[in-house]
């Protein structure tokens, strides 16, 4: 049977009749098993199988100490690919995050997850990315652990861990989540850090960061839900939101702000695309909104 035969037989079936009763290889070390299971259970029928020979961090750590050296979409795609070679199966799912500033609102920090399913049968991959507004990603520098003190609160620690280098080095200790630890991690850290100072920051490692956990949660619905619905044109699944349009209209002047004006649905498999004006209805913005009433 040839490529285009497997791929005209598969879409004889809906998408969830393809996959029911199939298991999914989740290629992931920090338990995102937990967060995303149950949609891709409840809406698509797949079961997911996690290697244990697997070693994501291979693909970049953040620690810093492997460098990721690719986009997130395309290390996730590396990510499922190894783990379904792990497990011996066709289908797999990958997710990656990134944690930096927010790209609209520059002095706020964001979240930016991408997940992967791969279908190699079909030879079908898609992705769906969200921007997590929510993330508690910070860090501070400190001579000692008594100035943590309000940090600490905001940032949900001790159910969300903390890692801790010398201020300029390397990771000293990760995954910390108890007080003690981390008094003694940031003295030794701050003995050894420019300025006597130690960095201490969020670990965003998932099974160590119930907000980053549950931004995953949500990707995974929606990517779930993404591939239980076809294309219009081809009939592949995975027809979902690609992109956005910007340019909604200024009220004032008449012209292009950089504000979204539409959204973008398409498909992986056949290109086709669609735009779909803003669900809020809006097709105006304020002036204060616009670069050339507003410079």
């Amino acid at each position: 049977m040839t490529p285009v035969d497997r791929w005209r037989g598969a879409l004889s079936v809906t998408p969830v009749d393809r996959w029911r009763g199939r298991a999914a290889a989740l290629a992931t070390q920090h338990g995102k098993q937990s967060a995303i299971a149950r949609p891709f259970r409840d809406v698509l029928g797949i079961a997911l199988t996690v290697p244990s020979s697997l070693d994501t961090d291979s693909f970049g750590s953040f620690d810093g100490k492997v460098p990721r050296i690719t986009t997130a979409a395309e290390t996730a795609i590396a990510k499922a690919r190894a783990g379904m070679a792990a497990a011996g199966l066709t289908l797999g799912i990958a997710s990656e995050g990134s944690f930096g500033p927010h790209p609209v609102l520059v002095w706020v920090p964001a979240g930016i997850e991408t997940m992967v399913f791969i279908d190699a049968e079909m030879d079908l991959t898609v992705s769906e990315t969200r921007l997590c507004e929510r993330t508690n990603f910070s860090h501070r520098d400190v001579a000692d652990a008594a100035d943590l003190a309000d940090w600490l609160v905001r940032i949900g620690f001790p159910t969300h861990g903390l890692l801790v280098r010398p201020l300029g080095g390397p990771v000293l200790a990760k995954g910390i989540t108890d007080r003690a630890s981390l008094s003694a991690v940031v003295a030794q850290a701050a003995a050894r850090g420019e300025n006597g100072l130690a960095r201490v920051e969020t670990d965003m490692r998932a099974h160590l960061n119930p907000t980053r956990m549950a931004s995953i949660r949500g990707l995974a619905v929606r990517l779930a839900r993404r591939l239980a619905t076809p294309c219009p044109a081809c009939a592949a699944p995975g027809w979902g939101q690609t992109g956005v349009v910007r340019g909604l209209t200024c009220a004032g002047c008449g012209g292009a702000t950089n504000l979204v004006a539409a959204l973008v649905f398409g498909c992986g498999r056949c290109r086709h695309s669609h735009e779909t004006p803003r669900p809020d209805g809006r097709r105006t913005t304020d002036p204060g909104n616009c670069p050339n009433c507003n410079p």
